[in-house]
């Protein structure tokens, strides 16, 4: 009897636990109720003012709106001038110098050959890159010593650095020009006929100089294609007359033509032909 009543004395005191905890959670939940519905109501009562959208500020382009202040005027048309300059140095840079002879004959190379992947195109053009400094390294240095080092020490202004500067490569590119295509230029300018080369201006002198580069850099691309052309012509007879019509030619031809290159040590025959070309 006394075991039954302990246990019965246990049992009670669970559900009284329960419903302690029952009435707690109630007692919570009301109170959340209440405070939601009291915080609803103030809101309402009190005035709305809506929030004006968020506009972002555009940026200020100060050579298209007007403004009173020369220097912003001054910096953007540096700004400007320098976009400007980036955009067109590297055209520059490739038109004026022996660059465009150089990967011209590279490129005749590797399509004589037939590699058209070998050497690749990125190995290509480094290879003309660094020839065409190694041409150009007299121009250079004759304008660092006579345009840039005096305008750094603030001995001449940046017009007379110009004129110093452009006067060695218009040499450069008199003496590879033909005269035959400076003359043509000068009759479609319409300018009255010059006493001497310095009398020419630079503008006509570029084009010149390019058109004459990729003459002669096509000619030295023909010379490159002869002996290979060759050993194209003798492959395709041989297979013909042993009556092997459906090999091609140039899967026979390819190992010769590059075997012929090796052994006259042809980069070496190359990169001669190409820097000697410029006298």
């Amino acid at each position: 009897m006394a075991k039954r009543e302990g246990e019965n004395s246990v049992i009670s005191a669970g559900r009284e636990e329960r419903s302690g905890l029952r009435n707690w959670g109630r007692k919570s939940l009301l109170s959340m109720v209440l405070i939601a519905v009291f915080s609803t109501a103030v809101a309402a009562a009190l005035p709305h003012k809506p929030s004006p959208p968020y506009v972002a500020p555009l940026p200020k382009i100060t050579f298209l709106q007007g403004t009173d202040n020369p220097e912003d005027v001054t910096l953007a048309l540096k700004f400007l001038f320098l976009l400007t300059f980036f955009a067109v140095a590297p055209s520059f840079v490739l038109m004026t110098t022996c660059y465009t002879r150089i990967v011209i004959i590279l490129s005749f190379v590797r399509r004589a050959m037939g590699t058209q992947d070998l050497p690749p195109t990125q190995v290509t053009l480094a290879l003309a890159l660094f020839l065409s400094f190694f041409v150009m390294a007299p121009t250079i240095k004759e304008i660092k010593e006579k345009a840039w080092d005096p305008y750094q020490a603030k001995q001449i202004t940046t017009v007379e650095a110009y004129e110093a500067a452009i006067g060695p490569v218009r040499r450069f590119m008199l003496k590879e020009t033909r005269p035959k295509d400076l003359a043509l230029f000068i009759r479609m300018s319409g300018l009255p006929r010059p006493r001497n080369v310095d009398d020419v201006p630079t503008y006509i002198i570029v084009p010149s100089f390019i058109v004459s580069e990729l003459t002669t850099a096509f000619l030295m691309g023909v010379y490159i294609f002869l002996p290979f052309l060759v050993i194209d012509m003798v492959v395709a007879s041989t297979l013909m007359s042993m009556g092997m019509i459906m090999l091609p030619p140039v899967m026979i031809s390819l190992p010769f033509k590059i075997l012929l290159f090796v052994l006259v040590d042809g980069w070496n025959l190359i990169a001669l032909s190409a820097v000697k070309s410029f006298g």
